[in-house]
């Protein structure tokens, strides 16, 4: 019983469809239209009682219903009424001889009435409302969505609350392109009673006159009170429908219920309703009027409205009205909360509570002066949150590493056109951008200078010239690179991320991870975490890729090399070089991508001897292996490098440098405090399929050749 139950909506509408083809005899076609007249009255108090569209959110799927469902119905009538002379319920019977009343015109002209009031009116409305509706909706869907992930960005809401918005807006979206269609269906149902009407009384009076041989007025009157109360019976419930359709699209600002915002609303405005009493006792006045029945609407009208002033002035908040008492209300909340609030610093900070509350250390901040908020306020068109929604999107896609949310905040402590970047409260950034002005970097051999303000840009340390707007057409012909302030801001704050990401990965952000990794490889997982490899140890390794700018999007292949190395060396892991070391050859494709051009990888490569003198350097000690080089050789190798790296200057690919897999860690180390943005390779960690191309060597120079 349960499970037939649970089916009912589909043997109701195998039951609708068995009505066009089964004939009913008239005491199941009663009860049929009894269904349509409660299913239809149903549906239209529910759509004024909802508070938003989606409560109701099957509505389109049920209009298609009730409109088969009375299409059915009127199949089953004509047949009974065109088979049985005229006759097909008492229903039928009862509302034709209701409304005719003896005078088949004026039936006629009342039904007439209610189908065009129907057709013209409100299908037609409702069906423009909810064209509007779908295509507004779906036009602000882009708005919508950034919109969340600027909340999302600024810590506003969490994850959930995220991921529900967006399950919202999708809902809404196909809801009213849903409606859309739906209006249509309901367009349709009103030409169709029209036809159905006609097919009655037409088809009726010919069969009656022809098969019972009854004189024409007998014949007509018979068959067009069937007709009448047939088409009566149809179009109530599809009235009702169609009124429901206009309600529920139309409902986009609501606050509650129909009841309601129609009460809350019309209550809040009292004199509007005094106004309008005083209308009617002028009214009064003309020749002719019912006086007595327009002094008593005054009289209701304008005591109304003189009850609901004073309520309003004693009780604003129970009667909505915050119009007229929105200055006050503000003034009050103000008068409260400095009534709350302690007199002094040291009496706030007499909480202990509210001692704690100054530990808090952001992961990512941006401080800005003054003149830079409109960059960052949304009311007045700024994009920065935007963009780096963008930005932890990207950073997210190519590193496998979500970016904490950064806080953005103005400081008095910085100059007008200055800003700051904070990772965990300390500054390690800091950049000055002029808002009426065009950053233009200039190129190694410019045809002409540009007339501007002279700086360096933040991120790359490249030589610029803040410029006019004016001045930047001429700009980029001269070869220049014009940037707008927004986007050096952005381009500074994504270069500083990225140097120090390895930083913000955090115990809690590991564990995100690995249940991410769980959702599709929970076998993996469980084999790994935690008794196999401890989340400090994956956090370790995670760092260690992070600071050398590999992606630690291949997790299921970082955890698989992990536990094949843990298994051979087991626990505890004392030097962790190993295991990043494994990672990155198993990973080599995606490190080889990074640094290829064309099939081709631009290398500094160490020369042979120099190579053996630092092999022949590495000692062991307590925390593992260290390259104790000479002085000597290693200011040889800083300015060495110094030299070679010039000539990547004209390639896009970053600074890579090979060596042998026993020396890159090593050489990595030693290198990154002066050149933290070179990148050391191994042999092993270059695809197979890659040409290298050396483009400069490292040699042994200096008294560190007789010490190899």
């Amino acid at each position: 019983m349960k499970k037939i139950l649970s089916y009912s909506v589909v043997l109701f509408v195998l039951i609708i469809i068995l009505l066009l083809i089964i004939p009913l005899p008239a005491g199941l076609v009663d009860v049929a239209i009894i269904l349509n007249m409660s299913l239809s009255m149903m549906i239209l108090v529910t759509t004024m009682t909802i508070r938003e569209p989606l409560e109701f959110s099957i509505f389109p799927s049920l209009l298609l219903v009730t409109t088969l469902f009375r299409l059915g119905i009127n199949v089953s009538t004509t047949r009974n009424i065109l088979t049985n002379m005229g006759s097909s319920g008492q229903v039928i019977r009862a509302f034709g001889d209701f409304v005719l009343r003896g005078n088949v015109v004026v039936g006629f002209i009342i039904f007439l009435i209610i189908v065009l009031m129907q057709f013209i009116v409100i299908t037609k409305g409702a069906e423009r409302v909810a064209e509007v509706a779908a295509r507004f909706n779906l036009d602000a869907m882009p708005g919508k969505q950034m919109a969340i992930d600027a909340d999302l960005s600024s810590g506003l809401i969490s994850e959930q609350q995220a991921k529900e918005r967006r399950q919202k807006i999708q809902r809404e979206a196909d809801f009213y392109g849903a409606m859309d269609g739906a209006t249509k269906i309901v367009k349709g149902d009103a030409v169709m009673s029209l036809i159905t009407t006609a097919v009655n009384l037409i088809g009726g009076s010919i069969i009656g006159i022809v098969q019972s041989g009854d004189s024409i007025g007998n014949v007509l009157n018979t068959y067009s009170i069937a007709t009448v109360g047939d088409g009566l019976v149809s179009q109530i419930p599809a009235l009702l429908i169609s009124t429901a359709t206009g309600m529920i699209v139309t409902r986009a600002v609501s606050e509650g219920s129909l009841n309601e915002d129609i009460s809350k609303q019309f209550m809040a405005q009292p004199y509007s309703i005094m106004i309008s009493g005083v209308a009617m006792a002028v009214m009064t006045m003309i020749p002719g009027m019912p006086v007595v029945q327009l002094g008593m609407v005054s009289v209701g009208l304008l005591a109304s409205g003189y009850y609901l002033s004073r309520k309003i002035q004693a009780e604003p908040a129970l009667l909505g009205a915050a119009v007229y008492q929105e200055a006050e209300g503000e003034q009050a909340a103000l008068e409260e909360a400095a009534a709350a609030r302690p007199v002094t610093e040291d009496e706030y900070y007499k909480d202990v509570n509210n001692v704690y509350n100054l530990l808090s250390v952001e992961p990512v901040e941006m401080e800005f002066g003054y003149s830079l908020i409109p960059l960052a306020d949304e009311s007045v068109g700024g994009r920065l949150i935007s963009r780096i929604v963008i930005f932890r999107r990207q950073y997210a896609q190519d590193m496998g590493f979500v970016i904490p949310s950064i806080r953005l905040r103005d400081s008095s402590a910085l100059s007008t056109n200055q800003y700051c970047i904070r990772i965990k409260g300390e500054e390690v950034a800091r950049g000055e951008i002029l808002m009426d002005y065009y950053l233009a970097l200039e190129p190694e051999h410019p045809e002409k200078e540009v007339d501007g303000i002279e700086t360096v840009e933040p991120a790359y340390g490249i030589p610029s010239r803040w410029i006019r707007p004016e001045d930047r057409e001429r700009a980029e012909v001269y070869g220049y690179t014009v940037i707008d302030p927004l986007s050096v801001m952005v381009t500074h704050l994504s270069e500083v991320i990225r140097q120090h990401a390895f930083e913000l990965i955090t115990r809690q952000e590991v564990i995100h991870l690995v249940e991410n990794v769980k959702k599709s490889a929970p076998e993996l997982v469980e084999e790994a975490f935690p008794g196999l490899i401890p989340y400090g140890l994956f956090q370790r390794i995670l760092t260690s890729l992070l600071k050398e700018g590999v992606p630690v999007k291949d997790l299921e292949t970082i955890i698989e090399t992990m536990i094949e190395v843990v298994s051979e060396t087991g626990l505890p892991v004392k030097d962790i070089d190993t295991i990043v070391e494994r990672i990155r050859t198993a990973l080599k494709r995606t490190i080889t991508r990074m640094y290829c051009e064309d099939g081709s990888m631009k290398v500094l490569t160490l020369d042979s001897e120099l190579e053996r003198t630092m092999v022949g350097s590495i000692t062991k000690r307590e925390g593992g292996y260290y390259l104790a080089l000479n002085p000597d050789i290693l200011q040889s190798l800083i300015r060495q490098m110094a030299e070679q790296l010039r000539k990547f200057s004209g390639f896009t690919q970053n600074p890579v440098i090979l060596t042998s897999q026993i020396m890159r860690v090593h050489f990595y180390r030693l290198i990154e405090q002066f050149y933290p943005k070179v990148r050391v390779l191994s042999f092993n960690e270059v695809a197979n399929n890659v040409q290298i191309q050396s483009i400069g060597s490292l040699k042994l120079e200096g008294p560190g050749l007789q010490d190899g």
